[in-house]
């Protein structure tokens, strides 16, 4: 699906998504016309969904995170799902397969507001939560081979 150029160029956009066409051209070797051609590529395939950048909650004040297992009350999963959709605290969710229905990570300033999080939450859904220590492994693409 990915020749070695098109690796490459994820690879680098990976670690700089604001390089310049100029500079993305020399370091594959190629021409502006053609990586901006292959980077068109790349989205109309959905390779590349988006050129984003990553921000440290903790610059912003949010300290601590936590990983938060939710299972729904009888009749309450659509209605978790929304209300974990409209937590901005909750900056990461996944709806699993298994005892509970949704995984998520929040990141958060004080135990108190985790506990105004979770609160909302129990009332429709059982939780279990973990506070996070340390992160070994930064989010991070799968092999691109």
């Amino acid at each position: 699906m990915l020749d070695d150029l098109d690796r490459t160029i994820i690879e680098i956009l990976v670690n700089d998504a604001r390089i310049s066409l100029k500079e993305l051209s020399n370091q594959v070797g190629l021409s502006s016309p053609s990586v901006s051609e292959r980077l068109r590529r790349l989205e109309e395939k959905k390779v590349i969904r988006a050129f984003t950048i990553d921000i440290d909650p903790v610059a912003l004040g949010y300290s601590l995170s936590a990983i938060v297992r939710v299972r729904p009350l009888p009749g309450m999963l659509h209605m978790v799902e929304k209300l974990i959709q409209e937590t901005p605290e909750i900056t990461e969710c996944d709806k699993v397969t298994g005892d509970d229905c949704f995984v998520g990570k929040l990141q958060f300033r004080t135990m108190e507001q985790l506990d105004t999080i979770l609160d909302r939450l129990s009332e429709r859904a059982e939780t279990n939560t973990s506070i996070v220590k340390s992160s070994p492994v930064k989010r991070r693409l799968p092999p691109l081979s």
